[in-house]
């Protein structure tokens, strides 16, 4: 019986544990997302800047007036740089957590959004994040969104 029980407990605690640092692994990688938007809220491009990794990418997929799709590439410190000029709480970004991957060093995380600019609707889209684990922490390497005006309620 005792060996049974042994056995069991070898088997669980293992189990436990993975599930409990995937957890805090999740619970991380969320805390880096949720920077970036703390960090818009606040105007603090040096904050801004600091949630990414060095030569992160961000990149936005567009629509022209014909209907043609193409991806514009933003410099992070040019978006910093936007972000800082606004009065606080003039970019609002809501987003919900729809999917966090972790597996080890590197992160996904798929956040559909909505962008309130001074408290207005601007606009929706979904943010997809890359993140990589460095020696600091979390940071995003790369973002890639969508935007859209209708259908954001």
């Amino acid at each position: 019986m005792r060996l049974i029980s042994c056995l069991t407990l070898f088997l669980v605690l293992p189990l436990f544990f993975g599930t409990a640092n995937a957890q805090t692994a999740t619970d991380s990688v969320k805390a880096a997302v949720n920077n970036l938007f703390t960090a818009m809220r606040h105007a603090d491009s040096a904050a801004l800047i600091k949630c990414f990794a060095p030569g992160g990418t961000l990149q936005t997929v567009v629509k022209d007036k014909q209907g043609v799709v193409s991806v514009r590439t933003e410099p992070i410190s040019g978006f910093a740089s936007s972000i800082g000029q606004l009065p606080k709480d003039a970019a609002d970004e809501r987003i919900t957590f729809d999917v966090v991957k972790v597996d080890g060093d590197l992160a996904i995380a798929w956040t559909p959004y909505q962008f309130y600019f001074q408290q207005q609707l601007l606009h929706c889209g979904v943010n997809s994040f890359q993140l990589v684990r460095l020696a600091e922490g979390w940071k995003i390497q790369y973002i890639i969104d969508t935007r859209r005006k209708n259908g954001c309620q």
